[in-house]
């Protein structure tokens, strides 16, 4: 799910964890890098999510990759 519902609350949402991400990139990051920093949290869950939520990201136009790395639009 993209967006959090009566039933669903936001930390389940591809949203919730675009929030986690974004919060880890501060500076242009590698993305094992981000993915090492981010896995064990409870909103990212699964490398599938993780993906998914990269790719949420970067269609709304919230990160880009820059020469490999992953960074802040």
């Amino acid at each position: 799910m993209i967006l959090p519902t009566k039933h669903i609350p936001a930390n389940e949402t591809l949203i919730g964890a675009g929030v986690v991400i974004l919060q880890r990139i501060q500076s242009p990051i590698a993305l094992s890098t981000l993915w090492e920093s981010t896995k064990n949290n409870p909103a990212i869950q699964t490398y599938e999510r993780f993906i998914s939520t990269l790719d949420m990201l970067h269609i709304i136009g919230a990160i880009h990759l820059e020469n490999n790395k992953i960074k802040r639009a």
